[in-house]
């Protein structure tokens, strides 16, 4: 909590706080986002002076949007409504306290390092929010789709944050093209080389990221949204987090199944019924913990 309170402290010394009067064409945006996502409250927005082309959304009780005027300066108006889409979606979906917690773990990485068996458990910590921030961010950027409900001006947005400002020289059919030969070329030895790039990564490549949002969309996740099909949120209080333990299971199962990844061809071929074995066992274990949580929310004595 007192963390937050810093965090939100130092931007409000150091950072343009946007409003009516300040950036207020971000603030138009960010009323039209909290519109389309239905957000119950509107988070504060800062712009901090910095070259990095960033954005990103921190806190946990309430969370904020940070976005750098090197963003601000690399985008259109329209591009800036899937920015600021995709970090309300953040902070609607609750990522922003992972991210939070994070932030403070690399730090802590970094300060016990020395430490051999503390530092490898925090490590591997750090690795696992890494590998679940990466994967948030492709659900933020569904979210800036949603809300700029225009798959072009998504893809922009992505290839300028590859290649820079220079659309004219970009294509967005060679930069997909990119994606596809990314997936499938190399060896083993390419697959490998690939999970150590992303290592210690907290954003998936750009190039990967237009690749999975244009899957979405192919797969009708899109239009199934735009036609009315979600969830509520007044049905909250019924979900079943067995169901959402569950599906996440069986999508990275599907992910498994589906990918043309050459070090994920190999494993799945040489081991085809081991990997399959366990994979029904991760989906089987999903279920029972998520069983076992929502009788805890139910019965917490």
């Amino acid at each position: 909590m007192l963390r937050e309170r810093q965090h939100r402290l130092l931007y409000l010394a150091s950072a343009a706080r946007v409003g009516p009067r300040q950036f207020a064409d971000l603030d138009a945006l960010l009323d039209e986002c909290v519109d389309v996502l239905d957000a119950p409250t509107k988070p504060e927005v800062y712009v901090t002076q910095s070259p990095v082309v960033n954005a990103y959304t921190i806190g946990m009780d309430a969370p904020f949007i940070v976005i750098t005027s090197g963003l601000y300066d690399l985008m259109t108006h329209d591009e800036l409504r899937f920015v600021v889409g995709h970090e309300l979606g953040h902070a609607l979906s609750g990522h922003a306290t992972y991210r939070t917690m994070l932030m403070h773990l690399m730090r802590l990485a970094g300060s016990l390092g020395f430490l051999p068996i503390g530092g490898w458990a925090l490590r591997a910590i750090v690795a696992a929010l890494l590998e679940w921030q990466r994967k948030s961010e492709l659900s933020g950027d569904r979210a800036g789709l949603l809300c700029c409900q225009d798959l072009d001006t998504a893809i922009r947005v992505e290839m300028k944050l590859a290649g820079g400002s220079r659309l004219d020289k970009l294509d967005s059919e060679a930069f997909l093209a990119q994606a596809a030969e990314y997936e499938r070329s190399g060896d083993m030895r390419d697959g490998l080389l690939k999970l150590l790039n992303l290592e210690l990564q907290t954003h998936p490549f750009s190039v990967l990221r237009v690749a999975e949002l244009t899957k979405w969309v192919d797969a009708g996740g899109y239009g199934k949204v735009m036609s009315g099909s979600y969830p509520l949120r007044v049905d909250d209080g019924q979900s079943s987090i067995a169901d959402d333990l569950g599906e996440a299971a069986r999508h990275y199962k599907d992910g498994f199944d589906q990918s043309d990844d050459p070090l994920i061809k190999g494993i799945r071929d040489g081991l085809g019924g081991i990997v399959d074995g366990v994979g029904r066992a991760a989906t089987s274990a999903a279920d029972s913990l998520g069983r076992k949580i929502n009788e805890w929310r139910h019965n917490p004595k």
